[in-house]
């Protein structure tokens, strides 16, 4: 996917995503850490689901709200913070080409890297309807917690996993819909230690509050079973 590559590279320029910039701001807080008291690093993982039932991939307005929370959240990171990108939809690695890892640094401010993965986040509907990212006919929510489980130490730091998906699993481990289906639970704890699971986007397009209901349900028992301190399922916010 190296068009995608390319597109990902204009869009953080465009945003002013650029290390080099705000170099002055940057040399003026370059080690602050002896002033205000050394905040532990945390990682903070992002997926975004482009399955077809995901509002994300169509709905111009979800996807503007959804990059503003994660946006919040990555501007308030502190130093040597690590931000991971991915997305998931089909088990096909080669369908889910865009992937980000930055380390927040004195060149790579909280803001200036929450700006740029805003605006791609932003960006979905758009690249999919030009035909730069493609929906996906499947949801491996699990699948993918499971890769990114190996990528990650929550003994190491505070690790943060943010999901904006609809939550409807549908892949080889469950079919959840809007009236029913069931999802198991991890066998072991592969996030033991990890700090939150957050899943934004919980029950859209499904239209029916019974069903988020049992997503959410569903979900908090998967992430207790798979180690994480805190879960939290959003319809809206």
């Amino acid at each position: 996917m190296r068009f995608c590559s390319t597109w990902v590279l204009a869009v953080l320029l465009v945003s002013g995503f650029a290390f080099g910039t705000g170099a002055a701001r940057a040399n003026e807080a370059i080690d602050q850490s002896g002033d205000q008291g050394f905040v532990s690093p945390k990682t903070y993982v992002i997926g975004l689901d482009l399955s077809k039932s995901n509002p994300l991939v169509r709905d111009k307005g979800y996807a503007a709200r959804a990059a503003a929370r994660t946006a919040k959240e990555i501007s308030a990171l502190p130093l040597k913070s690590r931000v991971m990108l991915r997305t998931f939809g089909s088990y096909d690695g080669s369908e889910n080409g865009l992937k980000i890892d930055q380390v927040i640094t004195s060149h790579a401010r909280p803001d200036d890297v929450a700006r740029g993965i805003a605006t791609i986040i932003a960006s979905v509907p758009k690249l999919v309807k030009e035909g730069k990212l493609q929906a996906q006919g499947k949801t491996n929510i699990v699948p993918f917690l499971d890769t990114m489980s190996q990528v990650v130490d929550c003994g190491q730091s505070e690790v943060h996993v943010v999901l904006l998906t609809d939550g409807f699993e549908d892949s080889e481990y469950a079919h959840l819909t809007r009236y029913g289906g069931k999802l198991p639970l991890p066998s072991q704890p592969a996030y033991k230690g990890c700090d939150e699971l957050l899943i934004l986007g919980l029950g859209q397009g499904g239209g029916s509050p019974s069903a988020t209901k049992r997503l959410r349900a569903s979900w908090q028992a998967y992430a207790e079973a798979a180690g994480f301190q805190h879960f939290y399922g959003l319809y809206d916010w």
